[in-house]
């Protein structure tokens, strides 16, 4: 890691958000999208920006109060909405076109509360390690016209987790996060159930001091990710992982041998020709 090119990273996003005048910054209270708040506010003002936290049946209710709490310490107002991704057909079919409608949801939300509040831009936290996984919701920030000021100041995760320990940001090593949704194969229709299993599996499993976890859903089995040297953790506990899971309705319970790793149901799919 260079740390004088972070440095002129840091500069150019200075230089890309002071023109912008008055933004909101979808806010999801992970590293990226704090950041990217953090750095606005500094840049032009608490009174010219506003977070924007997003309540969905597919983020977790704790990740929602994290984030309004972080917003809160950053003395920025923040503004809660609330989005119906499991009422919306093209989602609850759960392919990968299902992601660009789910960005299509929020990124119309946003800019609705744009209008009502009559700011110049919204602003998102992709970055550019977005750019190598499957990501349909691209096609969506571009027609709603999002600005990606991370990815335009060309930073990746590593960087921005630098920086965000630089600025005392209390997140600037929080695991990434997700949309439920990704626990579910394709073509697999989501429901609030299996939504739910995983959900209570994973935090479960993260009770146990396994940070980096993800549930697979397959056919009422759950595949559980974790960091390879987790795995003999989980291995430990097998007995009451074993038992919870199955407590939260899923049938057998199995470790991937792989291990954690983001994007892994993206790996069925042809990622060169995408079906839209």
């Amino acid at each position: 890691m260079n740390q004088y090119t972070i440095v002129e990273k840091d500069q150019q996003l200075t230089e890309i958000i002071k023109p912008l005048g008055t933004v909101l910054v979808a806010f999801s209270g992970g590293v990226d999208s704090s950041f990217v708040l953090k750095k606005s506010i500094d840049v032009l003002g608490k009174y010219n920006v506003k977070g924007v936290i997003v309540k969905s049946e597919l983020f977790r209710e704790e990740e929602f109060n994290a984030a309004r709490a972080l917003g809160k310490s950053l003395n920025v107002e923040v503004i809660e909405t609330e989005i119906a991704e499991l009422q919306d057909p093209h989602i609850i079919k759960n392919t990968p076109e299902s992601w660009y409608h789910s960005k299509r949801l929020l990124y119309g939300e946003l800019e609705r509360l744009r209008e009502v509040y009559k700011f110049d831009y919204v602003l998102d936290g992709m970055i550019m390690d977005d750019l190598d996984d499957f990501r349909p919701g691209l096609k969506a920030r571009t027609e709603f016209n999002v600005r990606s000021v991370l990815q335009e100041a060309s930073l990746y995760k590593d960087e921005i987790r630098y920086l965000s320990k630089q600025y005392h940001l209390p997140v600037w090593n929080k695991p990434a996060l997700c949309s439920l949704a990704s626990r579910i194969p394709y073509g697999d229709p989501l429901t609030f159930s299996k939504v739910n299993k995983v959900n209570e599996a994973e935090k479960y499993i993260t009770s146990l001091g396994i940070n980096h976890v993800r549930v697979r859903y397959h056919n009422n089995i759950a595949r559980v990710e974790v960091a390879e040297e987790a795995i003999p953790t989980v291995i430990k506990y097998r007995n009451k992982i074993t038992l919870h899971l199955k407590e939260f309705g899923f049938d057998y319970v199995t470790v991937d041998l792989e291990g954690y790793r983001t994007g892994s149901m993206n790996e069925v799919i042809n990622t060169e020709n995408p079906i839209f």
